[in-house]
């Protein structure tokens, strides 16, 4: 099973420049781990000390922000994207 993990400007220093790259996982949870694996450091950016996602990183699966699912414990399937976006702010 493959996922496409689309990775935001400010995190592609880890992911050597890549955009987007492809893991497997059967939960949001699972497919953002295997990317740490991969590419070391990530995790430290995505997930708390508890390994809860960050409140200023936000996850989309197919456009569904998971946090809204089931969190880091969504089933993910074959073909579907994982999108990383760290919150904006301003004023």
């Amino acid at each position: 099973m493959s996922v496409t993990v689309r990775i935001p400007s400010q995190l592609r220093e880890l992911t050597d420049g890549l955009g987007e790259v492809s893991m497997s996982g059967a939960t949001v949870g699972d497919t953002l781990r295997e990317l740490d694996a991969k590419y070391p450091g990530i995790g430290e950016r995505l997930f708390d000390e508890s390994g809860n996602l960050r409140r200023f990183v936000n996850v989309f699966l197919a456009d569904e922000d998971v946090r809204f699912l089931d969190g880091l414990d969504t089933p993910v399937t074959d073909g579907q994207t994982l999108s990383v976006v760290p919150a904006v702010a301003g004023g």
